[in-house]
């Protein structure tokens, strides 16, 4: 019963955090007239703050004596900062620039991004069903590129450096607390003088905009944080097939407000390449279950099979031998303990 309700909790909060997500685009006209960047530099380093609380709350600090100790780490770290940066900024610029449907496309088409990486980067291997999701995607994109006049860099651009940040993130092997705490950390500081810099030109809408603006602009750390504390707690609840799937929420839930709330045009050519990268990612979500339903009957069936094998016989002394060497039923002599180097060096 209480395996149940830890995996209804982990669904819930699932849910919740591709929910938020989802609905970002609702968020950042609210921050208006603040630019882009602006907003950017703010969610930096209010992310860092809220974190840190998180974090003070939890106590795990030990990781911040064992990532500065590891320059690989604080390389891959630093590619995760500077890749989260693009994808941040330039989804805020397109929210907030009337362009909700082509960034929510950018993550329609990131987990075929990331499994052509997975190929070219890593040299994984795809499965047949794999390759033609691949390949209905960059025909969706040609179609896409053939209706707009030109390719949709927005949803490419978004789509490949969240890849990038994925792979970085899963080299790191980090919390989800801690590398956003890391990622934030390294980009506080670049943050912060923009913002003076802002406050200091009088182009600072922090300052200027209101007690009320002010305090949105301090959200963007609550609206970062909160999502992705929910998906922590997601990823321990739940497996990571259901996972796989809850993440379709949040794209659909942008494209819905792209069309019937923002009102973004929808001309057949679109929606022939939308179809095509829903197409792709209906195979691929089959193909998943598939193979996750095989290797499930095959744990099974190993299962059984260990189960159903019989015991080793005990192994009996030789009557003969016994007779000649009576010590050979004497049980072994207790071994003489070593204990520590430690204790051995005080000895």
């Amino acid at each position: 019963m209480e395996g149940k309700n830890e995996q209804r909790a982990g669904l819930l909060y699932g849910v919740g955090a591709y929910g938020m997500w989802g609905l970002v685009p609702l968020f950042w006209p609210l921050l208006k007239p603040s630019g882009a960047i602006e907003i950017l530099a703010h969610r930096m380093v209010w992310s860092l703050g809220v974190v840190m609380v998180a974090l003070l709350v939890v106590r795990r600090w030990a990781w911040i004596g064992e990532l500065v100790r590891d320059r690989r780490k604080l390389g891959l770290i630093s590619v995760a900062a500077a890749t989260i940066t693009v994808n941040w900024g330039l989804y805020i610029w397109a929210v907030n620039n009337g362009q909700v449907v082509e960034a929510s496309l950018g993550y329609f088409i990131n987990p075929l991004v990331t499994i052509a990486m997975g190929v070219l980067l890593l040299g994984e291997r795809l499965r047949p069903v794999q390759w033609a999701a691949v390949a209905t995607g960059l025909v969706a994109v040609l179609v896409l590129a053939i209706g707009y006049g030109k390719p949709p860099w927005v949803s490419l651009v978004l789509a490949f450096s969240f890849a990038t940040y994925g792979l970085a993130k899963k080299k790191v092997d980090m919390g989800g607390l801690e590398s956003l705490a890391a990622e934030t950390a390294v980009l506080f500081m670049p943050a912060l003088g923009f913002l003076l810099w802002l406050a200091a030109t009088g182009e600072s809408t922090f300052t200027t905009g209101g007690a009320g603006h002010g305090f949105l602009l301090a959200a963007t750390g609550i609206v970062t944080a909160v999502p992705l504390i929910c998906f922590g707690a997601a990823a321990v609840r739940v497996p990571l097939s259901t996972l796989g799937l809850l993440q379709y929420l949040a794209p659909v839930f942008q494209f819905g407000l792209g069309v019937l709330y923002f009102n973004e045009s929808m001309p057949p050519e679109r929606w022939a390449g939308f179809a095509l990268v829903w197409l792709a990612l209906s195979l691929l979500t089959w193909d998943a279950l598939r193979a996750a339903r095989r290797n499930r009957a095959l744990a099974l069936k190993l299962l059984a099979t260990a189960a159903a094998a019989p015991a080793p016989a005990a192994m009996t002394p030789d009557p003969a031998a016994t007779a000649q060497d009576p010590a050979a039923m004497a049980p072994d002599p207790a071994p003489t303990p070593q204990g520590s180097p430690a204790q051995q060096k005080i000895t």
